[in-house]
């Protein structure tokens, strides 16, 4: 790639095989060149849940920003991540200032896109669900749905951590709760993290979320969910048993 103007397509990619630990990924395509593949192959692209948002990280403003658009399979902390500032200039949105915390430097150079013809991309793909399966489309609906309801939350003393749906597991998705919240983690306070299996039918994904957030919000979510995280000393102060592991 120089740094003349280039055309931008934001692919996701969703694995033929769905193994456990497959990653859905939006794979970058410069000019039709998958930029991940040329400079990054530790690990996948980021999952469209965290790039392609509204007024998510790949819309481009006046003030740079940066982006991380792989993390290895590994970790970053471990194998690395791939990196890039993103920032408009009038007519042109530019990727510069490639970067990999695993290594000294990146080679890839400064790339321009027509300004309008990056939106429309970005847009097109935000607006794209159909490479969704439908366990997927259930919990991206059910997450926004529960995202809103931060009163039902807030009265249990939780906090929404997500929402997810993996290939390997088509017929369930899995719903995350921290208690009492991410801030518990930041202030080495004691915290724990719930995990709620939801079954996935073949009903309307529409219908289904609705039908899911009702029942969820009908009472105290901790009652059903399972500890997946903090420690067992966390769990002493807070109050709850902490799992125990099954032996071999």
């Amino acid at each position: 790639m120089t740094d003349k103007k280039r055309c931008l397509a934001l692919h996701v990619a969703v694995p033929d095989l769905p193994q456990r630990g497959a990653n859905v990924e939006v794979r970058p395509l410069v000019d039709g060149e998958d930029v991940l593949a040329e400079v990054f192959t530790e690990g996948p692209g980021e999952d469209p849940k965290y790039l392609l948002l509204p007024d998510g990280p790949l819309t481009a403003g006046a003030e740079p920003h940066e982006v991380r658009l792989a993390e290895a399979t590994c970790t970053e902390g471990c194998c690395g991540a791939l990196y890039v500032t993103i920032r408009r200039d009038g007519d042109h949105v530019i990727w510069s200032e490639w970067r990999n915390p695993d290594e000294n430097g990146v080679d890839l150079p400064e790339v321009w896109f027509d300004a309008q013809e990056y939106q429309a991309e970005v847009e097109r793909a935000v607006a794209d669900y159909s490479w969704e399966w439908p366990a997927r489309t259930v919990a991206r609906l059910l997450e926004l749905d529960l995202s809103k309801r931060t009163d039902w939350l807030a009265q249990w003393g939780c906090e929404l951590g997500g929402v997810s749906a993996w290939l390997w597991e088509p017929e369930q998705i899995n719903l995350f709760l921290f208690h009492p919240g991410r801030s518990a983690i930041r202030e080495s306070r004691p915290w724990l993290q719930f995990r709620m299996v939801l079954d996935v039918s073949s009903d309307a994904p529409e219908m289904q979320a609705e039908r899911l957030a009702e029942q969820l919000v009908a009472g105290d979510p901790r009652q059903v969910a399972e500890v997946c995280g903090g420690s067992s000393a966390y769990a002493r102060q807070l109050g709850y048993p902490w799992p125990q592991r099954r032996r071999a």
